[in-house]
């Protein structure tokens, strides 16, 4: 007899919350994967309801044409957690889930709500969301999983596991975002001093402004219409780049500010809310 799809839900989760409470890493995927975004998104709902923190904002992570699905969305959204938030700030130290799991840093713009989106509209174009008040600012996601091929198995594991996020670092703000061109927004992501990625702003299709429009949209379709100073961080502006503890990743946002931190393994008592 075949699991019913609550059985299904309740396996994934249990397993994602428990191997990131202990900052472990899982073999494969545990149980079937979701056959739409729609039912990934009922596993991640499930498992924001049994993880003991307040959600803060969304990373909004783009979706491969190849890879998109019968809901037409474009990207996807992770919750990030009040734990997990961070200041940009000397010594500070993001953690990812290794050995055994995946751990990459992304570059980031990203914006605060600094009123409430209307709770009655599920449908946001890019000149509509860009007219809600909100602040930007630089930022650096850590984008980790205790499943290391999250991102090879698809935006449907990727929607399961929280959006394959473990954190983010805001930085220093942009003023005045909306009247500037976004094409001169530029970033550069360095891992041990090394470069490995730049880019900045218009990497991903329809900049900022589209990133946003969708996080408002897809949010109120959930029945979670964003509220006033929650987050979204727009997407990597830079690549999605592998790091393992120990290692350095430096952020530069050209005029902008820069973002520096340390590598370390996610443990039990990092990882456990």
């Amino acid at each position: 007899m075949q699991d019913a799809p609550a059985d299904t839900t309740a396996r994934i989760v249990d397993a994602f919350l428990r191997a990131r409470r202990a900052g472990d890493a899982l073999p494969g995927f545990p149980g079937t994967i979701p056959d739409t975004l729609v039912d990934a998104y009922v596993v991640q709902d499930a498992a924001i309801a049994g993880w003991s923190d307040d959600v803060v904002g969304w990373k909004v992570g783009y979706i491969a044409a190849e890879k998109r699905d019968g809901s037409g969305d474009e990207r996807l959204l992770g919750p990030i957690f009040r734990r997990n938030l961070q200041q940009a700030a000397d010594g500070l130290e993001i953690a990812v889930f290794a050995p055994g799991g995946f751990g990459a840093i992304e570059a980031e713009y990203v914006l605060r709500l600094d009123a409430d989106a209307p709770v009655d509209k599920t449908e946001w174009t890019p000149d509509e969301a860009a007219a809600l008040p909100s602040t930007l600012f630089v930022g650096l996601e850590v984008a980790s999983s205790p499943l290391a091929t999250i991102n090879v198995l698809g935006p449907r594991v990727v929607v399961s596991d929280f959006g394959n996020n473990n954190g983010l670092v805001v930085g220093a703000e942009i003023p005045d975002w909306t009247s500037l061109d976004e094409a001169t927004l530029r970033a550069e992501s360095r891992i041990d001093d090394a470069v490995v990625g730049t880019g900045g702003a218009t990497t991903l299709p329809g900049g900022l402004r589209a990133a946003f429009a969708f996080a408002l949209s897809r949010s109120a379709r959930r029945g979670r219409p964003l509220k006033r100073g929650e987050l979204i961080a727009t997407g990597n502006a830079t690549g999605i780049h592998d790091i393992l503890p120990g290692q350095r990743a430096h952020v530069v946002f050209e005029g902008r500010g820069e973002i520096r931190a340390t590598v370390v393994a996610a443990t039990a008592e990092e990882s456990s809310p």
